[in-house]
């Protein structure tokens, strides 16, 4: 009887050890999340103690923000947009280079896009055009997007002709909505529209998820290279940005993506034959 109390004990305490990596950080995500909902509604404590924000970081120390932001969100559709890329870019990662790279290039990279993102905003964040370039310092900022990029990143080496689809419909209607607040009027329709654009973000994961391809479609996917889509993820939002403020950390995503790069190249460097391979067999 002892030995089977012993062996659930075991099994219990290895039950979330066993998920793979990428799931304990989509769980850790998810609990976060309704933490975070819980303490705030609750008023326990304000999301300036959970989201990064350059002035309190530089000024403050609130370093721990730098990893508490990573795997904060707060509205549901930015949890499901980055949980589902993280669902399957990670699983994705996680095969090609093993649990532990994996899990080290998550957190470090994370951390770097966090280091990266407030140390542009604290810096040159200040002006109108900077700061729609770089975010104001006292912009709070928080999400896992930082860390997937560097997932691109380092696919974009590793697999460069490997092809993903990009979600394109929700980036329009995020884009859309924030023109629209900037040159209308403040007006009630703005929480319909706000609604509506979530739900339709909500929709389009989930009709991914469905794989029926006239579903699909509405969620507008474009299918591009590896080696071509964390810029095109970028590049365009930064350029918008300069003219339409977006709620979205274009810096964070850049300081991911970069350091995604160089542990690709290190890779590469290291193991040719079997980058090489990995380039043959998903292209």
């Amino acid at each position: 009887m002892n030995n089977f109390y012993e062996f659930t004990n075991r099994r219990k305490k290895r039950f979330f050890l066993d998920w793979s990596v990428t799931w304990q950080l989509i769980f850790i995500n998810v609990l976060l999340f309704i933490l975070i909902k819980i303490f705030v509604w609750t008023n326990i404590f304000a999301i300036e103690y959970v989201a990064l924000n350059s002035s309190l970081l530089f000024e403050k120390y609130y370093f721990w923000t730098l990893l508490t932001s990573m795997f904060a969100h707060l509205e549901i559709w930015h949890l499901l947009a980055n949980m589902f890329s993280l669902f399957f870019i990670g699983k994705f990662v996680e095969r090609l280079i093993g649990r532990k790279r994996f899990f080290w290039l998550y957190i470090l990279s994370g951390l770097f896009a966090g280091i990266f993102y407030a140390g542009l905003s604290y810096f040159f964040g200040s002006g109108i055009i900077l700061e729609r370039i770089f975010s104001s310092p006292d912009t709070y900022a928080l999400g896992a997007s930082g860390a997937i990029f560097s997932l691109l990143g380092l696919l974009a080496v590793l697999t460069p002709k490997n092809k993903v689809s990009l979600i394109a419909g929700p980036l329009i209607a995020i884009i859309l909505y924030a023109i629209l607040t900037a040159i209308l009027p403040s007006s009630g329709i703005f929480t319909v529209l706000g609604f509506l654009i979530n739900l339709y973000i909500i929709l389009s994961l989930f009709f991914m998820f469905s794989f029926n391809p006239r579903l699909m479609k509405l969620a507008l996917p474009i299918n591009m290279n590896f080696s071509v889509i964390p810029f095109v993820a970028i590049v365009p939002l930064i350029i918008i940005g300069i003219f339409v403020p977006l709620p979205i950390g274009n810096t964070a995503h850049l300081g991911g993506l970069i350091l995604g790069l160089i542990y690709g190249l290190i890779l590469k460097k290291r193991f040719p034959k079997k980058v090489k391979y990995i380039n043959s067999r998903f292209s």
